[in-house]
């Protein structure tokens, strides 16, 4: 990819021990290889064994768990020992009770956890428009998940965590570029390559935390942009 160099620079001073719950998200498995590569130590947390193998090709260990039927403690005992905890799973829509208890109930469980596990640096991959003045019409399907990652969200910036709340735009397919924009006023398109990119490089940069970062495709280099929207 054309931006991992200039993550490399992070190899040695900022190794890290990372778990990433939605292990085998199409986001999740462009993020492993590039934290692996820069000699992090990954653990994603998947929810069905048959995607192991495939999340072990990114050089992250994988984890079977269930986050929906696991308690505080029990998500706490996977993440004692880490340095930064990744939220980047779903219920992947469908069913409004399951997105409510996977993508609200529990992350919150987990920001709960990540407190008692002693890990504060938490990173949250939510979507551009999110918040309570999210605008989605009750009647349109994805009511549900907006009224989950707002309220997840609000309470992620309620705790005492290192929090950051990334907030990408429409995901494409394309190649990563690298580049991106963190001034945009509405939501656009955002390759998953350069999410990957920005969670990345998020987890290598303090000046991210206590941030909510929306961003797009743009012209600017991701470590910059970072930079430039804390500014």
């Amino acid at each position: 990819m054309l931006f991992l160099s200039d993550l490399n620079r992070h190899m040695v001073e900022n190794m890290a021990r990372i778990i990433l719950f939605g292990g085998h998200g199409r986001v999740a498995l462009l993020t492993e290889p590039l934290l692996t590569a820069r000699g992090d130590q990954v653990t994603a947390v998947i929810r069905n064994p048959d995607h192991a193998a495939e999340v072990a090709e990114t050089g992250a260990a994988p984890h079977v768990a269930d986050v929906e039927q696991l308690d505080a403690h029990e998500l706490a005992e996977l993440i004692v020992g880490h340095d930064a905890v990744v939220w980047s799973a779903g219920a992947g829509g469908g069913d409004p009770a399951r997105t409510t208890a996977v993508d609200q109930d529990a992350a919150i469980r987990t920001m709960t956890a990540a407190a008692l596990a002693g890990v504060p640096r938490f990173v949250m991959v939510s979507y551009f428009g999110a918040g309570p003045d999210h605008g989605v019409d009750p009647a349109n399907s994805f009511f549900t998940y907006a009224e989950a990652k707002a309220a997840a969200d609000e309470h992620l910036r309620g705790t005492g965590l290192d929090w950051t709340v990334l907030g990408p735009g429409a995901l494409t397919a394309e190649p990563g570029t690298g580049k991106i924009d963190t001034a945009a006023a509405e939501s656009a398109e955002v390759s998953r390559a350069n999410v990957a990119a920005v969670i990345a490089a998020t987890l290598a940069d303090p000046g991210t935390v206590h941030r909510t970062i929306r961003f797009i495709d743009g012209d600017t280099p991701i470590e910059a942009a970072l930079s430039e929207a804390g500014a």
